[in-house]
């Protein structure tokens, strides 16, 4: 059985890859693995043989579907490495995946530059400040641009971030041979078929002048927050090496830089670099140093120090079913110290759980350890009810830490099995795979009986579908797919409902007045109070809120859940020693339900964010398909000898669009879609 190696923390990187779908993540995931000895062939992704997508799934379409874990050394450093994918289905992966990094590298396709999933990314690295460094990759296809890139990543990301170039492709496209690297002013070359191989010579003579002027530039931008290198490059001295580097990782650190490195993963060019950079450049648990919470019940701030010494504290940031069908809860742990047969609280749930063993992952396969530190990620054998998101510490030290939300689906179709006799077992199969996916829901519709399954996209239920059939043995039919539909209101409304009951002999009573009112676009459900009755408060409040709450989850028009809506308690009505929270609960449903249906309800649909890429030649196709699709335009981008559209189109026009857009562009033409937001459609 397998050590734990016993290190500082500052020799550990918690780190992922982040992009967008094609942009060459898991290829260079397996350069990193090979370079670095973690495994002894590199798998391409279009041969189906990548060790990170190891699900067939995965292997049959080239995609990345779910994150995976691995582990390497590099530098005295051990690298925990999650590769997550880019279509935007999935998004999810990425999102609880960020939760628990310290940094993560930006990959960038050379010809495409910042796409739609990019920037989707990015802002969710933003969300959690996780500092990065961006990996210009496939700058040997042809209409590869290096300066493009940069242009498009100052355009989308410049505002509060300084985009810093430290290495310079030599040749693009078919001439791409290696990089400049600007710090060392070094010219590096990779002549054959083993990235770990590299040629360094001194900075060609052509491109001698363009260096010199980026390495400047460089210089000069570090200047700005270094008075010792602003000092010294005004007195005209040289920098050592050394200076540059701690200067790019403290504002790395800081997210007030991201580096920028270039190469191609395929051509297997410019990925020892890489490997330098995430140690050089990506913090370590100890510049994170402390995670902050709070306490679950009195709700008051809690700090734990990354220390073994320190009280056990880790989140659970994906559950994943096993082969054999048992529970592997992957945590990070901020604190203290795991060790097998521990006993946790599960703060979130409020219950205890037990470590039965403990896995150092690489990507499907495991390694037993008896114990982790702190700093760390690891699979976890044992949790039975812990679910994503789930806060772990040890019972007299509690602490609360920040959820890993999930996003709502839009779209769901029936699913039932090809047998009777394997009903239940489908029920429980589907119980058991949306407590692995926080995007992913499933339950049966009261009406019909059907067994309904929703996700963030078709792609996301095809996956489901066939491992149902391939992990399950679970043949079943399914429907077409069909939007997940809301409703809203477009007018205020008033309306008074009163509770008053005897139950067991003891009368109860409620009476609540409320309005509601319609709200912008993606507000969500709202309360306001403005009752000034003295009694009510507290428990009454709350209970009034809930009930309205309630109400609000199925509408009037077709029973979906309603959104955009302002709920205000304008008064209610009071006895002493009969009113209860139960009443004031009723009371406040039959309100709000009422008043929803006299506030012109309406049905609004998802709104998806399309952006097609497409030769000249094919624009006005592309555009004519938005329109028929009810879509609206609203920029197109030249882009080289493509066009990139953008567009917002209602989800249930794009059902079929790509079979659509290939007959309209000679297979051409690409798209790529996301959830932008509900709206009614007229």
């Amino acid at each position: 059985m397998a050590q734990p190696k016993s290190q500082s923390a500052s020799n550990v990187r918690n780190m992922g890859i982040m992009a967008h779908i094609d942009a060459g993540k898991t290829t260079l995931t397996e350069r990193l693995l090979f370079i670095t000895g973690r495994i002894h062939r590199m798998g391409e992704v279009h041969e189906g043989m990548a060790t990170m997508d190891w699900m067939p799934q995965e292997q049959e379409r080239g995609i990345t579907i779910t994150s995976a874990v691995t582990t390497f050394q590099w530098l005295k450093h051990d690298v925990h490495l999650i590769d997550t994918p880019g279509h935007v289905d999935f998004t999810i992966e990425v999102e609880r995946s960020l939760r628990v990094l310290d940094g993560v590298i930006t990959v960038l396709d050379g010809v495409a530059g910042v796409e739609p999933q990019t920037e989707t990314v990015w802002r969710q690295a933003d969300k959690f400040e996780v500092p990065r460094f961006v990996f210009v990759n496939k700058l040997d296809r042809m209409g590869a641009s290096f300066d493009r890139c940069l242009q498009s990543l100052r355009d989308r990301f410049g505002s509060g971030r300084t985009i810093l170039p430290v290495q310079l492709p030599i040749g693009e496209e078919s001439a791409h041979r290696g990089i400049i690297d600007l710090i060392r002013m070094k010219a590096q070359y990779w002549d054959g078929d083993d990235p770990a191989e590299t040629r360094l010579e001194d900075v060609p003579a052509n491109l001698a002048e363009a260096a010199l002027a980026a390495r400047n530039r460089m210089i000069e931008s570090l200047a700005d927050s270094d008075d010792a290198i602003a000092q010294s490059y005004l007195d005209g001295q040289d920098i050592p090496v050394e200076t540059l580097v701690a200067a790019i990782r403290r504002e790395t650190v800081a997210n007030r830089l991201a580096p920028v490195l270039c190469g191609s993963a395929l051509r297997n060019k410019g990925i020892p670099p890489v490997l330098d950079a995430i140690v050089a450049y990506l913090p370590s648990p100890d510049d994170v140093r402390v995670v902050k919470g709070t306490h679950p019940e009195s709700g008051e701030p809690v700090e734990r120090r990354l220390l073994n010494s320190e009280p056990f504290c880790g989140l659970a940031f994906k559950v994943q079913l096993m082969e054999d069908g048992r529970r592997m809860t992957y945590v990070r742990i901020y604190s203290g110290r795991l060790r097998v047969g521990d006993t946790v609280r599960n703060v979130s749930q409020g219950c205890d759980e037990k470590i039965s063993r403990l896995f150092v992952m690489h990507a499907n396969q495991r390694t037993r350890v008896e114990a982790v530190d702190c700093g760390n990620m690891v699979g976890v054998l044992g949790l039975k009810k812990t679910t994503t998101g789930d806060s772990l510490s040890i019972g007299d030290s509690p602490i609360l830490l920040e959820r890993i939300s999930g996003k709502e689906p839009v779209i769901y179709q029936a699913v039932e099995p090809m047998t009777s006799a394997d009903k239940e077992k489908l029920d429980e199969t589907l119980d058991k795979l949306a407590e692995e996916d926080p995007t992913f829901r499933s339950h049966e519709d009261k009406e019909t009986g059907e067994r309904l399954i929703a996700g963030m996209g078709e792609l996301h239920l095809e996956i489901v579908v066939d491992r149902l059939k391939r992990q399950f043995g679970l043949e079943t039919r399914v429907g077409k797919p069909q939007v997940v539909f809301r409703e809203t209101i477009t007018a205020a409304a008033q309306a008074t409902s009163e509770f008053d009951r005897v139950h067991e002999e003891k009368r109860i009573y409620g009476k609540v007045a409320l309005l509601v009112e319609p709200l912008p676009r993606g507000t969500g459900v709202q309360f306001k109070n403005l009752c000034t009755t003295p009694n009510f408060n507290g428990e009454f409040l709350q209970a009034a809120m809930e009930g309205a709450l309630e109400s609000t989850k199925s509408g009037p028009l077709e029973g979906h859940a309603m959104d955009d809506i302002l709920v205000t308690i304008t008064d209610v009505g009071w006895v002493d020693g009969v009113s209860a929270p139960i009443a004031y609960r009723i009371a406040a449903a039959e309100a709000a339900g009422r008043a929803c249906r006299e506030a012109r309800p309406a049905r609004m649909e998802p709104i998806m964010e399309v952006e097609i890429s497409v030769p000249d030649e094919f624009l006005g196709n592309a555009i004519s398909s938005i329109n028929e699709r009810r879509g609206k335009i609203e920029r197109m981008v030249e882009q080289a000898e493509y066009r990139l559209v953008s567009a917002r189109v209602p989800l249930r026009a794009m059902f079929g669009y790509s079979k659509d857009l290939r007959t309209r562009t000679q297979g051409r033409g690409t798209f790529s879609m996301k959830f932008s937001h509900y709206d009614i459609l007229l």
